[in-house]
């Protein structure tokens, strides 16, 4: 007879907040069917964890110094981990949710998630299934209802200071570099400032911020 019994579910904690990682990493300690490898306060050394712990479910939050969780999204993605991300956060906005979603998080639920609705999140993230909450996913139907509506969207001023650097020919490592952020960083920065601006690469960037005067 086949063995039912449901399989433990890796995890890897990551929040620059050490009384936030405490709580996630004793709620799935106390329950059955996970483990939880790992904790890192960062983006960057969540990515160097994952590679070396290789977990099932990494529960990330974003803004974090030291390395933002889009950014570790990102080179996760590029590096092709296994690990599903579900983004762990208190923030509901546009801003943070789209750049997550597209840097190919799994999921995106706010701190304030019942215990059990976390439960569940992380089981169906580890099956590779989508799951968002309810703020979050009205913000997604909208936007795809509303093509194009990243246009609108203003520059944050450290776009700003990338499309600047842009402008003046400076390669992607000279731009992480001056800025102290990572390549990774400054290529999600990117990506961010081409869907705003409309435009697909950087020269076409830097045109339309000349024509839009957010280039002096």
């Amino acid at each position: 007879m086949a063995d039912r019994t449901p399989r433990t579910i890796t995890l890897i904690v990551v929040d620059d907040h050490p009384v936030v990682r405490d709580g996630l990493r004793g709620m799935f300690e106390s329950a059955a069917g996970f483990e939880v490898l790992g904790e890192a306060d960062n983006g960057l050394d969540a990515v160097d964890l994952v590679g070396g712990l290789d977990p099932d479910v990494v529960l990330m939050d974003l803004r974090m110094p030291g390395g933002g969780g889009v950014a570790a999204i990102a080179e996760l993605t590029r590096r092709g981990a296994r690990a599903q991300v579900l983004v762990l956060t208190t923030y509901d906005t546009d801003s943070d949710t789209l750049p997550a979603i597209e840097a190919g998080a799994t999921g995106y639920l706010l701190k304030d998630a019942p215990r059990e609705e976390l439960f569940t999140a992380v089981r169906a993230a580890a099956d590779g299934r989508t799951v968002l909450s309810p703020a979050v996913a009205t913000r997604l139907v909208s936007r795809v209802r509303a093509p194009g509506a990243t246009r609108n969207e203003p520059l944050s001023a450290r776009e700003r200071e990338v499309l600047a650097l842009v402008a003046r020919g400076t390669s992607n490592r000279a731009i992480a570099a001056e800025l102290f952020i990572s390549e990774a960083t400054v290529k999600t920065h990117l990506t961010h400032i081409f869907a705003k601006l409309g435009v697909k690469d950087r020269a076409s960037a830097v045109a339309t911020g000349y024509d839009r005067g957010i280039l002096g």
